[in-house]
């Protein structure tokens, strides 16, 4: 098992409540697909840098977790196809 990182960026627009189904979405995957989740830190509404997709604030989330090697291609894969991830990142540790 590889020890991994996603940080994504939720839209600060969506709902209290779509956030938290999201994280518990992408959560429910990993440990579907055989890892575990070490820790959720989420860091809540920040401004961007710059506008993307002509949003100025997300919501970020950062996730660690212990996987085998094909899982961050499918959660990848997951996070490409949802309309309100702004952006992702999968790191192995």
């Amino acid at each position: 098992m590889n020890k991994y990182e996603v940080l994504y960026i939720l839209e600060g627009a969506a709902s209290d409540d779509a956030k938290a189904a999201l994280i518990e979405r992408f959560s429910t995957l990993v440990t579907s697909l055989n890892g575990t989740i070490v820790a959720i830190d989420k860091w809540g509404t920040k401004r961007f840098a710059y506008p993307i997709d002509f949003k100025n604030e997300g919501y970020y989330v950062l996730m660690s977790f212990e996987a085998p090697a094909d899982v961050p291609a499918e959660l990848e894969r997951q996070m490409k196809n949802t309309d309100n991830v702004v952006r992702y990142l999968v790191a192995r540790k």
